[in-house]
């Protein structure tokens, strides 16, 4: 009975381990990025490109319009790595996409919230995220060359 009580325990212990979300920094991100493998480097540029949705969404909220407005650039920039690393090495090309379009859905979400004058900027970042996802899918399904 002790074993059992003792193996559950454990269990639940590694479970809950499993559940913690990375709750490293922006600034964290950013540094593991810059000695990242290839390979790495498209999950930690969408992590990057995430959170400052996340934080330009808080911004925009509180009223800090311009530093809303370059957490959105920031979004654009690490997209666009992303992207790129994705293209160079083949890989997770599905999730980068859907990752982007999640995106892309937040920002309009976050533009309809703003005054007409703070949206063009937003706008033209839905814009970008959008021609990336398109490059991606067309990398995924386009016409192959013989």
């Amino acid at each position: 009975m002790r074993t059992r009580r003792l193996i559950l325990i454990l269990m639940l212990a590694v479970a809950s381990g499993w559940a913690i979300p990375d709750k490293s920094s922006v600034d964290d991100l950013k540094a593991r990025l810059a000695n990242a493998r290839p390979e790495d480097r498209p999950n930690l540029c969408l992590q990057i490109a995430e959170r400052q949705v996340a934080a330009a969404d808080k911004l925009f909220t509180d009223g800090k319009v311009e530093e809303g407005q370059a957490a959105v650039q920031d979004v654009v920039s690490y997209s666009q790595q992303a992207g790129e690393a994705v293209r160079q090495t083949g890989r997770r090309l599905k999730n980068t996409e859907i990752a982007l379009r999640k995106m892309a859905r937040r920002l309009t979400d976050i533009k309809h919230g703003l005054p007409s004058d703070d949206q063009p900027p937003v706008q033209a970042a839905i814009d970008t995220l959008e021609k990336i996802r398109t490059d991606l899918l067309n990398s995924m399904f386009g016409k192959k060359e013989k």
